[in-house]
């Protein structure tokens, strides 16, 4: 029997994509600062609200809890497109954010608050890591298509280099930026008053965004700006069993979830790690910060690249993998002081660390493209979903030691 042919489809591009990708972009932002706001303010935390070294820790681990329901979302986003899963998304933002500000007495009580807080803020990450190659195929056109992942995608890595920056410079730490005695009754509630402050803005934000998710987030355009947007996807068993049964997805999934994961983790107790070597409260903040930010400006520069040349997603990858191995090595080098007898000094900390974020996060986007090029027809949010739990995975590994073990 003869096939009719169908005519090709050309793609259209609509403006108001760039407020689209804003709106998620600063939800991003949003979640990765909530998410990061206790670690890099840890030792005042101590002593405004009574936190444990264990309760700091476990404040980061929520982010990869949140993961538990990853493949709810990623079916949710599959199903109902990105308006709804976006609001159920910053909805559970707002409510945490909310929670985390009731001006409760009781310490162990406002605890409890706070952690239910940091919970339901961790449950929006699968949306806010998952859906940036989703949202860049439904909405941008081939060529600007790893340009809007990296944005979408970085600018939660960006909001966790915020809380770096926010925090020391606006909560004052313990170690002595106060002139009143650390003890004192004052001195303890000008800390606490801090960060409530801190928690207020953030809480405001959120609601902000929500707002201005609410008013406009369409789900998709009317016309599609590609053949890929508009082609047929696999279903999603058929996705899971497509992506389970392909090896050279499964090894790309590794090697970028062991790496990221490892990492996001180790950045959220940054300044729990470095306290025993005498750095201080703001010196670890700017370690962070300068890190992500690193990474977040050479990834979108990478992935503006990878527009123009697609055929070298692995070559980038490799180069991107080999310094972060030697930037990584060099920080632990370091370390090992009575090993190796290095000096270990701030601008060697500063140096290793910052180019180990700079390597390791502006590989986000260059894997998410590779991913989604690898198991196409596969759904984007399937496919991102699944590495970003592996990756949650292995963040939720390292904080699960650090929670048990955090001298």
């Amino acid at each position: 029997v003869p096939v009719r042919r169908l005519a090709p489809l050309s793609g259209r591009v609509y403006g108001r994509r760039w407020l689209v990708l804003l709106l998620f972009s600063l939800l991003g932002f949003a979640q990765g600062l909530v998410w990061n706001s206790w670690g890099p303010i840890q030792n005042s935390a101590r002593l405004a609200f009574g936190f444990s070294g264990w309760d700091i820790a476990l404040l980061v681990f929520w982010g990869p809890i949140g993961f538990a329901p990853c493949f709810f979302f990623m079916w949710l986003m599959d199903k109902k497109g990105l308006r709804v899963t976006v609001l159920l998304t910053s909805s559970l933002m707002v409510l945490g954010a909310g929670l985390r500000c009731v001006p409760v007495s009781d310490l162990e009580i406002r605890k409890k608050l706070i952690h239910g807080g940091q919970l339901l803020n961790g449950l929006a990450g699968p949306t806010v890591m998952n859906a940036a190659p989703f949202l860049s195929t439904t909405w941008f056109s081939p060529d600007e298509r790893a340009t809007a992942t990296a944005i979408a995608s970085l600018l939660n890595y960006l909001g966790a280099a915020g809380a770096f920056l926010v925090g020391p410079l606006v909560v004052p730490s313990p170690n002595g930026t106060s002139h009143l005695p650390l003890a004192s009754q004052s001195s303890t509630e000008h800390i606490k008053d801090r960060i409530e402050a801190v928690l207020y803005a953030e809480f405001g934000m959120v609601s902000l965004i929500f707002s201005a998710a609410l008013a406009y987030f369409p789900s998709r355009p009317p016309f599609p700006p590609s053949v890929a947007a508009a082609s047929q996807r696999l279903s999603y068993r058929r996705s899971f069993c497509r992506l389970l049964s392909n090896f050279r997805f499964l090894m790309i999934a590794l090697a970028y979830a062991i790496p990221l994961g490892v990492f996001s983790g180790w950045s959220g107790v940054l300044d729990l790690i470095l306290t025993p070597v005498h750095v201080s409260q703001v010196d670890a903040g700017w370690i962070g910060f300068w890190s992500i930010v690193g990474g977040c400006v050479v990834g979108i520069a990478m992935a503006r690249f990878a527009d123009f040349i697609r055929g070298m997603l692995k070559f980038i990858l490799l180069l991107l993998l080999s310094g972060a191995t030697l930037a990584s090595t060099w920080f632990t080098l370091t370390c090992l002081t009575s090993v190796t007898h290095l000096p270990l000094t701030t601008a060697t900390l500063y140096t290793s660390c910052i180019l180990l974020g700079i390597f390791l996060n502006s590989s986000v986007p260059i894997f998410f493209e590779l991913f989604v090029e690898t198991v196409y027809p596969v759904p984007e949010g399937i496919t991102c979903g699944v590495v970003t739990f592996l990756s949650n995975v292995f963040m939720g590994v390292l904080l699960f030691f650090l929670t048990f073990y955090h001298t």
